[in-house]
């Protein structure tokens, strides 16, 4: 019963959240075969049935020969319950639309040149029309022709479609599988190497023979924090210069990250290295097929970055594994720095993402600018109005920082504009080294159950649904930290305090590091292997 009762409120909740989209499908068949177009209308004129199978099917009647500004030259035999398709003109969409109907035509199509925008009219205009009224793309008309000649028959529908998209699942599963998988690569490296003695050499702010680098000052940490806020303002003057930088940078790191993630789960498997030498240089044959896999991989993103029905595949695989190297290669020495870097990058993302569109001349955030590209058309338009170019348009380069996922159920806005759902790579790092850090306590205290990290990433999931829930409702994108950072902070330091190890857990690593000397200070009176049952 609870079950049932559990599934009713969720499919009310998804049919509540059905909502109607400014694109819609305009749907031509002949002969032996059929196409869909994306058509713009407004439901403020006649609305559109929202499945094919109920719309009502039309001739379509070619008069791209005028602008059907007035009946003149048009015979109403000709027109008189069919489709027609005309060119858009000096003339408003309620003229148009007002003449089409006086002739007897049941639709009306307008083949647009120009950017298309939603077809409005003044308020008093839209109860006089009584037929339907869309813009197409005069090339798609053209290429119809093409297609099925002069005989075709059209029916439009506006498909509604899910606020709540599938898409939004799967980036919530990347996300919480990329935090999870890092928080355990952490923990095994810091496993490894206290089992292998070597811990004692790990502890300051200097790479490890596993080439991890962890960070223990806040002054550093603050210096860090700076540098990203000049790198992102830099990003919004010089986007055009820098992003070919940036794009550049992510191609061989995400390569190398890949490689590390590959090569790590190879020796997890077992799989064994066969080398050879040339001249006095050793070459292991797995390490140069995985190279060559990796930077193909990216190669292939790099040279079809802009095709978005499917490079989104590359970029996420990519993405995934910077991430995780990312969260494996920078540690955080204890729980203070953890603090000191999460507050920091929370205000961080906020100001830029909220206040900012203060002081911006468009009114975009510098986030969202620097995130989506300069021509981040769907975070400008207003209200319901939507813009969709007419002719093709030349790629816009956009930033390779976010994970991006096709909305699944927004199909007339996929025909029109290819609709993502995005999360910042730092939306996932940031929250990760948090969570790498209580992995790597869990092994220095030996907690049971690993409750650190199972907490935190709970904790993380928690915070994630939060963002989520508050962006559908809000019907805008919200800077994730805002809530990741709080759920995983307290959850950490409310476990640390009911256990009674916040010294530790605050503390970190019982090591410190001399800037002189950069050796490890141990306990007075304390050997590398006397404190190995208190790592904390």
């Amino acid at each position: 019963m609870d079950g049932a009762l559990r599934i009713v409120l969720f499919s009310v909740v998804f049919l509540v959240s059905q909502i109607h989209c400014q694109e819609a499908i305009l749907h031509i068949s002949g002969d032996s075969t059929d196409r869909d177009y994306c058509i713009v209308y407004n439901q403020s004129w006649t609305p559109l049935s929202e499945t094919l199978d109920n719309a009502t099917q039309y001739p379509l009647v070619n008069l791209t020969s005028t602008v059907l500004c007035n009946a003149s030259g048009v015979s109403p035999d000709v027109v008189k319950g069919k489709a027609v398709v005309v060119l858009r003109g000096d003339c408003n969409f309620s003229q148009k639309a007002l003449v089409a109907q006086s002739l007897g035509a049941t639709t009306l199509l307008i083949a647009s040149d120009q950017v298309m925008v939603t077809p409005s009219a003044n308020a008093s205009e839209y109860a006089k029309v009584k037929i339907p009224l869309a813009l197409m793309r005069h090339r798609d008309f053209l290429e119809a022709q093409q297609v099925f000649g002069e005989e075709m028959q059209v029916k439009l529908y506006a498909p509604p479609y899910a606020k709540i998209d599938p898409s939004i699942a799967v980036i919530l599963l990347i996300a919480m599988v990329t935090v999870v998988l890092g928080g355990l690569w952490s923990g095994a490296c810091e496993k490894d190497r206290l089992n292998s003695g070597t811990a004692g050499r790990g502890g300051g702010e200097s790479k490890a023979d596993s080439g991890e680098l962890s960070l223990y000052s806040p002054l550093k940490v603050v210096i860090f924090v700076a540098m990203m806020c000049g790198m992102l303002v830099l990003m919004y003057f010089f986007y055009n210069i820098l992003v070919y930088v940036i794009i550049a940078i992510f191609c061989l790191a995400s390569a190398s990250a890949l490689f590390s993630c590959l090569d790590a789960v190879m020796d997890k498997m077992g799989c064994g290295t066969l080398s050879f030498s040339v001249r006095n240089w050793n070459f292991s044959v797995r390490s140069i097929v995985l190279a060559a896999v990796c930077i193909t991989i990216a190669v292939i993103w790099g040279v079809y970055r802009n095709e978005d029905r499917w490079i989104w595949i590359l970029q996420d695989l990519l993405g995934i594994a910077f991430c995780l190297n990312f969260m494996k290669t920078i540690s955080l020495s204890n729980f203070k720095i953890c603090v000191i870097l999460l507050t920091l990058l929370l205000v961080y993302d906020v100001f830029f993402v909220f206040i900012t569109p203060f002081f911006t001349k468009n009114g975009v955030s510098i986030m969202v600018q620097v995130a989506l590209g300069p021509d981040a058309s769907g975070e400008k338009t207003q209200g319901n109005m939507v813009e969709i170019p007419a002719e093709p348009q030349a790629p816009t380069e956009k930033l390779p920082v976010v994970m991006r996922v096709p909305r699944f159920s927004a199909w007339a806005q996929n025909l029109c504009v290819m609709q993502f759902s995005i999360l910042g790579y730092g939306d996932i790092i940031i929250p990760g080294l948090l969570v790498a850090y209580c992995s790597r306590f869990d092994v220095w205290v030996n907690s049971p159950k690993r409750i650190y990290f199972v907490s935190s990433c709970i904790a993380y999931y928690v915070g994630m649904i939060l963002t989520f829930a508050v962006m559908l409702l809000s019907g805008m994108g919200q800077p994730a930290l805002l809530y990741l950072v709080p759920f995983t902070l307290i959850t950490s330091a409310v476990l640390a305090a009911c256990r009674g190890e916040m010294r530790t857990f605050w503390a970190g690593t019982t090591y410190e590091v001399l800037d002189s000397s950069r050796e490890p200070l141990l306990p007075e009176g304390r050997t590398v292997h006397a404190v190995d049952g208190e790592r904390c």
